[in-house]
């Protein structure tokens, strides 16, 4: 493969604020190290707590830390239908009139009025990758991925380019799901 990708299956989750947390676990409360995510940094966490929509909800979305400067529950399209959330296919953090939920933790709950989001399909890089690759920071390529039964090609993906991240690519569990997906599946990068 000229321009491998490692393909990572991002599932339903909950980056939160300081006040969020405070009011959903309780003031000053710290978030506990679950296991570290591929992005420098990033960690899933022990907590968790309910997503309600309209229709229905999900008991128990994980938490990821660190502390972030916007709340926000990123679902697949699957789950966002299945509790009723009206929730567009965004970057991460992009959340201006977005879905809206209620969280609900072990000492209160917070509504949000947006920042429910089906995160758009993307690929974490370093600078140094970006070159190698020849890519650009928000430059929208396609990868192809080659599995038993179920390969294909997924176009709309954006390059997101920084020296804080990880060679990665990301993608929610309904695409993990239609190209049957496995841990450690590798990618090929098509820049059109």
């Amino acid at each position: 493969m000229e321009r491998p990708v490692l393909v990572e299956t991002s599932v339903r989750h909950v980056p939160v604020t300081r006040d969020a947390l405070d009011i959903l676990y309780g003031e000053g409360y710290e978030l506990t190290f679950k296991k570290a995510l591929s992005q420098p940094g990033q960690f899933a966490c022990e907590e968790r707590v309910q997503v309600i929509g309209p229709k229905s909800s999900f008991p128990a979305v994980s938490i990821l830390g660190p502390i972030r400067p916007e709340t926000q529950v990123e679902l697949s399209a699957s789950d966002a239908r299945s509790i009723g959330v009206k929730a567009p296919v965004r970057e991460s953090a992009d959340i201006a009139g977005s879905g809206a939920c209620k969280i609900v933790g072990p000492k209160g709950e917070v509504e949000i009025s947006e920042g429910v989001i089906v995160a758009k399909r993307h690929i974490h890089m370093t600078p140094e990758d970006a070159e190698k690759y020849g890519v650009a920071d928000k430059q929208i390529v396609s990868v192809k991925l080659d599995t038993d039964g179920r390969s294909l090609v997924f176009g709309d993906v954006v390059v997101r380019v920084s020296p804080k991240y990880a060679l990665a690519m990301h993608i929610d569990t309904d695409e993990s799901n239609a190209a049957f997906a496995t841990p450690g599946l590798m990618g090929e990068i098509i820049v059109d």
